[in-house]
């Protein structure tokens, strides 16, 4: 596991709201330029990304409500890396 990433605090970048969109059937993620549609896995991960939990709480919270998912902490620091070079998260 990347210790460094798992001790870090990810937060919505600023002016990023993510919100579940019926029409969509989705989690969205909304931008002044547009909207980002994210699938289940991302809208579960981003629902917990607060300003206030570390990347390690964050697999922990998720390892516990779906255990029998294989290779979800790597899944997860992946995604985290993929959003913080989006520029959609940063990582405190």
């Amino acid at each position: 596991m990347n210790q460094p990433l798992v001790s870090k605090i990810p937060k919505l970048r600023r002016g990023f709201r993510l919100q579940f969109e019926p029409v969509q059937n989705c989690h969205v993620l909304l931008y002044p330029e547009g909207m980002i549609k994210l699938n289940d896995s991302a809208g579960e991960i981003l629902l917990q990304v607060n300003g206030a939990h570390s990347v390690g709480q964050i697999i922990d919270t998720l390892s516990e409500r779906f255990p029998d998912v294989p290779g979800l902490d790597e899944d997860i620091l992946a995604f985290m890396e993929v959003a913080n070079a989006q520029f959609w998260i940063e990582l405190q």
